[in-house]
């Protein structure tokens, strides 16, 4: 039997042959092999669409994710350049100065005071001998702190200056302040990308909030120690009470922190954190 060609539709004269090809049925089936064909070319330009559509349905949500990750890190940004704005106060070392000797042309001759010690005679030598009251008047030499030899008799006893510096003792309020505002602000291990993925990787959002479709950002905030512990962890801002306990649990689990800094010293710095849930 030769082989017949469905599609050419010659198989419709072979069928109705020596019959009435007027019938509306030999109109209809004469037609199969081209609606057949318009039916196949309409389901393959079907799935082509759908496989573009769904390519480009990926490619929005991969610019989405990029696009919320960097609008997250710019909002940190801007959170820490804030808190920098925020003036300082600066402790400045006190030092004081007493009889601040002055510069004198003419400067008298005088004596070093010594003040009397009881010793034997043999051990006494003649300069360290007190001098008696006619002796003190019968010469022009002042008594004096040190010995001076002058160039003037009329001139003026030089003085002694004392110079007293007092170190700035650090209170212990200071030393147990938790600071808003430092210098060198703590930070993450690694910077913000490793904080971003910690928290993506970290984060398990809770079923409850998943299945009413809940989402938004939590704001907590947390205590930096002198040592980058993580302490005093809190929601100051709240969107739901299981995203707000997965953020808390997260941020206690962090790793330490590297500490932030005042005058080159590590102190202890209240920090505030965007907790970010999203459902895709």
């Amino acid at each position: 039997m030769a082989k017949i060609d469905l599609i050419s539709g010659s198989w419709t004269d072979l069928v109705f042959e020596n019959r009435n090809q007027a019938y509306g049925a030999y109109a209809l089936r004469k037609g199969t092999g081209k609606r057949n064909l318009i039916a196949i070319i309409a389901v393959i330009l079907l799935a082509i669409a759908c496989q573009i559509g769904l390519t480009l349905k990926n490619i929005a949500d991969e610019r989405e994710k990029q696009r919320i990750a960097l609008q997250e890190a710019m909002e940190m940004t801007k959170l820490e350049q804030q808190q920098k704005k925020e003036p300082e106060v600066k402790r400045k070392d006190i030092v004081k100065q007493e009889n601040v000797e002055k510069v004198v042309e003419k400067v008298k001759s005088s004596i070093k005071f010594t003040a009397p010690v009881i010793k034997k005679d043999n051990e006494v030598r003649p300069e360290d001998m007190m001098k008696s009251q006619d002796e003190i008047l019968s010469t022009n030499t002042a008594i004096g702190a040190f010995d001076v030899k002058g160039n003037d008799e009329a001139g003026e006893v030089l003085k002694a200056k004392e110079v007293i510096a007092t170190e700035p003792v650090k209170p212990k309020e200071e030393e147990n302040k938790v600071f808003d505002v430092v210098e060198q602000m703590p930070s993450f291990p690694g910077g913000q990308g490793a904080l971003m993925n910690y928290l993506n990787s970290n984060i398990k959002y809770p079923v409850i909030a998943e299945e009413n479709g809940i989402q938004g950002r939590v704001v907590v905030q947390f205590v930096v120690g002198k040592d980058g512990s993580i302490s005093n962890v809190h929601v100051v801002k709240s969107v739901d009470p299981s995203l707000d306990k997965e953020a808390v649990r997260v941020v206690k689990n962090m790793p330490r922190w590297i500490p932030g800094k005042q005058n080159g010293q590590s102190v202890t710095v209240r920090y505030t954190l965007p907790v970010t849930f999203r459902l895709s």
